[in-house]
């Protein structure tokens, strides 16, 4: 495939932090991807929460099945664009690296704990562990990815500060990065006042059709809610209903698999028929063109934008905030509130492996971030174990 002079193009990369010589069969962008897949922290997304705890069924999604499902969308768009799939595949590969056990309950409680020391950030502690945690290479810490890669797993949501900063990951002032992608980024600057590239928006258009889609699935084969209760709502009621109308009487698992299935395209063709008018209309000649846009040249059209407000509100009521959820997430919020500050007070109790950063610790500041790199690091079923072990004696 000939990449559009949009794209990211392999030979174009701004490089490694620390040089490295090519490779002979390897695009760089096709290292950065095969470096994430085998790092530690992506095979422990296998046991991180997506929004059920680990352990509470086989067949609900996990942090890798979804990081998998967000790859395979972000590749099929990319391809589609003519952009680099390889690079969007990396993104996405890498974008939930920094989440920490319980998902985004375990992200709200770090962050809460934190707060005095610097704060917490799943996106920022992404870029810290490719950058710094994983200590597996003889010439440096981390994976050395190329800049386009770092980019993209700092900013694929929008700018972090500046005037078009927007999303989760946003700070109204520099001052309020959060240390772990400030500290990198003062070294090898990565331009967070900017959009990044078409890849990496890909990548972020393609997390939120990967969970629009299985967190329907998951709560429907959890009970929370029934095919029924879809009907009302927009793209998926017309979903069930064609199904029905081409597919009458189908077992109820086909039916809803169908139905799904073609939410999932809605989205996917969404998305690709609004980057080819942007695109048309915008003619960027260049990734620098498309760093520099006004808006992400990567999105929902407007129309579905609002319907899949509809229902993540749906999700978010009879899903995220069901009662037997709630519990659960009160039951995990206190196993973080009692274990971060149980190591904090005895870091003698983290592994010896973790004793030479105890040791360069200089105050309490520098030990807690420390502290947090390690529960951070852990799976839902070490977070419980930990506690067990620790709390519960």
């Amino acid at each position: 495939m000939t990449l559009a002079p949009y794209a990211c193009h392999p030979e174009d990369s701004r490089g490694r932090l620390y040089p490295e010589e090519t490779s002979t069969f390897r695009s760089p962008f096709q290292r950065d991807r095969d470096r994430i897949i085998h790092s530690s922290a992506f095979r422990r997304l296998k046991h991180k929460t997506q929004v059920f705890v680990e352990h509470e069924g086989d067949y609900y999604r996990t942090r890798l099945t979804h990081t998998i499902e967000v790859a395979q969308v972000a590749r099929t768009i990319a391809g589609a664009l003519r952009l680099n799939v390889e690079l969007a595949e990396a993104v996405a590969l890498a974008h939930d690296l920094g989440h920490p056990p319980f998902g985004h309950t375990g992200e709200d409680a770090l962050a809460e704990l934190m707060a005095p020391y610097g704060g917490f950030d799943h996106n920022a502690q992404a870029i810290r562990i490719v950058t710094d945690l994983e200590r597996h290479y003889a010439g440096f810490d981390g994976l050395n990815l190329t800049w386009e890669t770092l980019e993209g797993i700092a900013k694929h949501n929008g700018p972090v500060i500046g005037p078009k900063a927007s999303g989760s990951h946003a700070v109204a002032d520099s001052a309020d990065i959060p240390y772990a992608l400030a500290g990198f980024n003062e070294s090898y600057d990565l331009e967070l006042d900017t959009f990044a590239s078409a890849e990496a928006q890909v990548a972020a258009v393609a997390d939120d059709v990967a969970y629009n889609h299985h967190d329907l699935h998951d709560g429907l084969r959890a009970g929370l809610f029934a095919e029924d209760d879809l009907m009302d709502l927009p793209v998926t009621g017309p979903a069930f209903a064609e199904v029905d109308r081409l597919h009458p009487g189908l077992d109820p698992m086909r039916r809803r698999h169908e139905a799904l299935r073609r939410v999932f395209g809605v989205m996917v063709e969404d998305v690709i028929a609004v980057a080819e008018n942007r695109l048309a209309a915008s003619q960027p000649q260049s990734v620098a063109d498309v760093r520099s846009m006004d808006g992400p040249i990567i999105r929902f059209s407007k129309p579905l934008f609002q319907n899949l407000k509809a229902i993540k509100s749906f999700l978010f009521t009879r899903m995220y905030r069901a009662p037997s959820v709630v519990v659960e997430r009160q039951r995990v919020t206190a196993m973080i509130n009692e274990l971060f500050p149980l190591f904090l007070s005895d870091p003698s109790l983290l592994p010896d492996e973790w004793r030479p950063d105890v040791a360069r610790a200089k105050d309490e500041t520098e030990l807690a971030r420390v502290v947090l790199d390690y529960v951070a690091g852990m799976t839902d079923r070490f977070a419980i174990q930990e506690h067990a072990r620790l709390c519960c004696r």
